[in-house]
């Protein structure tokens, strides 16, 4: 992040330079660099007043996740989860606490409770390796819970759509049917990509054996002995079937119904929390705060990433960039303003995040145009690949990653590719 963000200033003062140097008194009202001095001010302001505005929208969001969260949201979806985890992770014991720990984070990604499933992830790193018989080089397991962390299924991008509200959409949970469609097409790439690349990827052998047991001493902590047990099979089929029927619907009624999924939500969130008997106007104001917290603390990565593009966009670079790259782009339903964004998703999250906002908040493109969709089911449907291995791998000092990083690029190529299909289709 930190060279892309000097690239882009640079970029953008040597254009505006050039075109300084080459100005002619009375050809405009502004001189280049007088442009790029006042796109500075105003791009800075504009950060602080849209994280200030996201204020109130990401503490009603976390809020409600919280309640559903204190209910068992969480664990009622691990146990969906656990039959087809325990297919897909033949080499991790069933009731070994790994399982358990990387059921919870995937679960937790698909609330969009990113600051849970991060603890979970790291957990599951540390139990997959011990169970790793070559320390310092990733395991299958690992390698293929990395692309799927990627790539998971997300029913609730909560953040996204504070940020979307915050923007002025008149329909900021209409992304929700796109998210699900792109998650679950790139999850599945995510997969099949795993299988494949592991098969020209050798591991090496331990000449001691691998031991599958559970380490002595060693105790799993409640939740991760929650994720531990599942559903039956038909019941996790069934989820699933649902889960995808509502893609076709969403596709044909979207526009219908869009307008009730915000209420429908905190009803149905609120309701949860009311039948599990959770204090839900205390653990509310709890989640609330976390929320409050949260969209203060990306005022700094909005200052940085707005500040970067607004000069870019002053001294004339990117409009140049922009039509270069939409010759190429736009006949596959990327358009050149969406290709930063996409670009930038897999190497920083607040960076790709502040991209977003400013695309969004842009009069000319608004949350609610094709482009302002594409944006935002790309922030809620990939996730940041180089990041995610960064701390996971680094968790358990992995240095041989194999071929984690191709499955989980693949799975983000995927994602774009899934998330333009998607938004072609539900804004046909």
């Amino acid at each position: 992040m930190n060279k892309i963000f000097i690239i882009i200033v640079f970029a953008a003062f040597v254009f505006a330079g050039w075109q300084q140097i080459h100005f002619v008194p009375g050809q405009a009202d502004q001189m280049p660099m007088e442009i790029l001095s006042k796109a500075m001010i105003d791009s800075a302001g504009a950060a602080v007043e849209l994280a200030i505005g996201l204020v109130g929208v990401m503490a009603l969001f976390l809020g409600l996740m919280k309640v559903a969260e204190q209910g068992g949201l969480l664990t009622i979806l691990a146990k969906l989860i656990r039959p087809l985890m325990v297919r897909l992770f033949p080499e991790v014991p069933a009731e070994h606490p790994a399982m358990g720990a990387m059921i919870l984070n995937l679960a937790a990604n698909a609330l969009g409770l990113g600051n849970a499933a991060t603890p979970f992830g790291i957990r599951a790193m540390q139990e997959l390796d011990r169970l790793n018989p070559v320390k310092g080089q990733a395991t299958n397991a690992m390698a293929l819970f990395m692309a799927i962390n990627t790539s998971s299924v997300t029913l609730l991008p909560t953040g996204v759509i504070a940020l979307r509200a915050a923007a002025g959409s008149v329909e900021p949970a209409a992304i929700l049917p796109t998210t699900l469609f792109a998650t679950i097409g790139s999850t599945c790439i995510a997969i099949m990509a795993s299988k494949f690349y592991q098969r020209f990827s050798a591991q090496k052998q331990a000449d001691a054996n691998r031991d599958n047991t559970k380490p002595q001493g060693h105790q799993p902590d409640d939740m991760l002995k929650h994720g531990s047990k599942g559903y039956p099979l038909w019941v996790s089929i069934l989820a699933l079937g649902i889960l995808a029927s509502l893609i076709p619907v969403a596709i044909l009624f979207g526009r219908s119904v869009s307008p009730w999924i915000l209420p429908g939500l905190m009803v149905g969130f609120l309701g949860f929390g009311l039948a599990k008997k959770v204090h839900i106007y205390e653990v509310f104001v709890e989640g609330a705060k976390e929320g409050f917290q949260v969209a203060l603390r990306i005022i700094p990565y909005m200052v940085a990433i707005l500040v970067a593009v607004g000069m870019l966009k002053a001294s004339g670079a990117l409009q140049i960039i922009v039509s270069v790259l939409s010759r190429v782009t736009s006949n596959f339903g990327l358009p050149a303003e969406a290709l930063p964004m996409a670009l930038m998703r897999p190497l920083s999250g607040s960076g790709a995040y502040a991209i977003m906002a400013s695309i969004i908040n842009d009069p000319a493109i608004g949350p609610d145009s094709y482009t302002g969709f594409l944006v935002s089911t790309l922030q809620g449907s990939t996730e940041t690949t180089f990041y995610v291995m960064a701390v996971y791998f680094g968790a358990v000092q992995i240095r041989r990653i194999r071929h984690a990083l191709a499955a989980a690029l693949t799975a983000d190529i995927a994602g774009v590719m899934f998330a333009i299909l998607a938004c072609s289709l539900f804004l046909k």
